[in-house]
């Protein structure tokens, strides 16, 4: 299976919506802007499982970014959806890939 590096380092925030926890590899949409709704792919830090009202840190890899260029930055605060259910959201902490930052001041180096 072939695996590109994450895109984006974020603080994940979700809201007691949903019943189970999300693991590890969770694929949910994202409102990256006003009019956009993509699909990323979780990674947590120092977790498996994220209770249904917890929160981690950890990582998105979303699909297409070249879909939506430089609407990111550092702070902004992203909504986690399931279809229309909002479960969550994420904080961006660092943006790895740089086509997705707005401002180029915001992107950090490859992941180590």
């Amino acid at each position: 299976m072939n695996h590109r590096p994450p895109d984006i380092e974020a603080e994940f925030y979700f809201n007691g919506t949903r019943k189970t926890p999300v693991i590890d590899g969770y694929r949910p949409a994202h409102l990256v802007t006003d009019t956009y709704l993509t699909t990323g792919v979780h990674h947590y830090e120092n977790t498996d499982t994220v209770a249904p009202n917890g929160n981690a840190k950890g990582t998105i890899t979303f699909i297409t970014p070249e879909a939506y260029p430089h609407c990111l930055w550092i702070g902004k605060k992203i909504t986690i959806q399931e279809g229309e259910r909002v479960v969550g959201h994420a904080i961006v902490t660092a943006i790895y890939n740089p086509m997705l930052a707005q401002n180029s001041n915001d992107i950090k180096g490859e992941k180590e």
